[in-house]
């Protein structure tokens, strides 16, 4: 695949699992919810890598922060402590010694709030990516 064909991949499935937090959302799976959106903001920080540095495979992690960092994108300080709570989506859902606390913070208004944001950032980061077509 060409590197254009990658990001396009990324991007494709950031849009499906948008699509299933979303659903995740309107059901009241709000820790899943979260846990999906993280997902979506990780793959177009993956698509940014590729479209930014030429490289087609995108590192093998899920921390946000360190995904910008890579995928040369300068956040502002507000813009890093959102992606440094969106982190803690994925990691509180995904083992069990953090779900009972997910589940917790996890409430209808709290996830109202941040999925918004996370959609928000989703179209700053596919912004970014210019593709000639």
């Amino acid at each position: 695949m060409t590197n254009e064909e990658h990001i396009e991949h990324w991007i494709a499935s950031a849009d499906n699992d948008l699509s299933c937090a979303e659903s995740n959302f309107e059901t009241k799976h709000y820790d899943g919810c979260l846990f999906i959106g993280h997902l979506v903001m990780e793959k177009a920080l993956k698509a940014l890598f590729v479209f930014n540095s030429k490289n087609s495979n995108p590192p093998k992690i899920h921390n946000l922060l360190r995904l910008a960092e890579l995928s040369k994108i300068d956040l502002s300080e507000e813009q890093s402590k959102f992606f440094s709570l969106v982190n803690k989506f994925q990691i509180e859902a995904r083992y069990p010694e953090y779900k009972a606390e997910m589940f917790r913070i996890a409430t209808q208004d709290f996830t109202k709030e941040n999925f918004f944001q996370i959609k928000e950032y989703y179209l700053w980061l596919k912004s970014l990516i210019k593709l000639e077509k």
